[in-house]
């Protein structure tokens, strides 16, 4: 029995070994596969129009992120003030810059952290803002179901965040070749 015991703690330390290495790159790799495009696609409905429209966003960038308050002005955003254009701007730039740095592997721990405060926040947009408290979206934990949008999926989205936070991006990332390359003071 001892021999077996022995046995699996040295293959498994071997794979813990080679987890550590390779389950940050994967991370990423998912992260890509699976979310950069949607929140590019998603910042790309926020822009403005003409060259000038990351500063300008869009009247549905608005309506997305702040749903009652364009409703109560009739969709007029000249009546939102400067911090709704300064949160809709920011906004928008967060959905183009942080699932870039986490693909690039720079900066990855606080551009996770990051992302994990822009999919709280969307979560609760789209339950208090937008009201989907039904079922199908919203779901419920341990009901044998898994399909709902908010409390399945984006649960997900956060435990591969919070796994980016933890373990950083890896060997094969943008913050490994800064650490290689920086004086030992800075690392």
């Amino acid at each position: 029995m001892h021999r077996l015991f022995s046995f699996h703690n040295r293959v498994f330390a071997l794979v813990e070994t080679g987890g550590d290495v390779l389950l940050p790159l994967l991370a990423r790799f998912v992260f890509a596969a699976v979310l950069l495009f949607y929140f590019w696609h998603s910042a790309v409905t926020k822009l403005g129009d003409g060259i000038f429209g990351f500063l300008n966003p869009s009247t549905g960038a608005y309506a997305q992120i702040f749903p009652k308050q364009m409703e109560s002005v009739s969709y007029d955003v000249s009546q939102l003030g400067t911090g709704h254009w300064l949160v809709a701007v920011l906004g928008t730039w967060a959905e183009f810059l942080l699932p870039a740095l986490i693909v690039l592997g720079l900066f990855t721990r606080l551009a996770a952290l990051g992302m994990i405060g822009f999919v709280v926040i969307q979560s609760l947009t789209d339950v208090y803002g937008l009201g989907q408290t039904d079922a199908q979206s919203l779901g419920a934990w341990f009901d044998g179901a898994s399909g709902s949008l908010i409390l399945d999926q984006r649960s997900f989205w956060i435990f591969l965040l919070l796994y980016l936070v933890a373990k950083g991006g890896g060997l094969l990332s943008v913050d490994a070749l800064l650490r290689r390359v920086m004086p030992p003071g800075l690392r």
